[in-house]
């Protein structure tokens, strides 16, 4: 596995021999797609919850955040997604005002203390056993405890079998994409608008796409 693109694009990420389902290079292309488009990775603080290799958050350092917090369970995971962080930090892309640094905690023990300060983008890929109720919790979590504040974007990856999550009260999955078995689903903070559109305009539960408000094709 490698970064695909930005500062630090062809580097090469440690990846265990088991226990990790790292995102399949087709769906992290679509999904910083997305985020380059929407201009949220410029000078980010970026959140990367069941860390596993680190694709996700360093992909985000790769094309414009500034900081990355990887958390992961696993001591042996999160040994190599140091051991990628050091080698970032070699790197003659790497630059003074970059911070990155990996816990090794479980992502729930995290969400349910108090951040310090909110975090721009979060990315959630827990293991497909990781039941929706637990995922509907962690969400919860993070807008209970100040890790997302109503400019966040927090990008969800579960199976494609798996329930919908449900998002807190006055956020939305504003998208969805299924790629193979993997499902991602994009949650944001629901606007003033978005709110009186759903309530006037549209049946509960089927949350207008950005796609839809913005015209925007899909990158699948």
């Amino acid at each position: 596995m490698r970064v695909i693109s930005g500062r630090f694009k062809g580097m090469a990420l440690a990846t265990p021999k088991q226990g990790t389902r790292p995102t399949t290079d087709r769906t992290k292309e679509a999904i910083f797609s997305h985020l380059d488009s929407w201009g949220v990775l410029d000078d980010a603080r970026v959140l990367d919850l069941f860390a596993g290799t680190g694709a996700l958050g360093i992909e985000a350092l790769s094309r414009g955040a500034r900081e990355l917090t990887a958390v992961e369970a696993s001591r042996p995971a999160a040994a190599l997604v140091g051991k990628t962080l050091a080698q970032l930090k070699r790197n003659r892309s790497w630059t003074s005002d970059l911070r990155a640094q990996v816990l090794v905690r479980k992502a729930e023990a995290v969400a349910s203390g108090t951040a310090n300060a909110p975090y721009d983008v979060v990315f959630i890929d827990p293991p497909y056993i990781f039941a929706t109720e637990d995922c509907n919790q962690l969400l919860a979590a993070l807008v209970e405890n100040g890790w997302v504040n109503t400019r966040s974007v927090i990008v969800l990856e579960r199976s494609a079998r798996s329930i919908e999550p449900v998002t807190p009260a006055g956020w939305e999955i504003t998208q969805s994409r299924a790629y193979g078995e993997t499902a991602v689903f994009y949650i944001e903070a629901a606007s003033v608008d978005s709110e009186s559109t759903d309530s006037e305009d549209t049946e509960p539960g089927n949350a207008v796409s950005a796609d839809q408000r913005e015209g925007e094709g899909g990158a699948d």
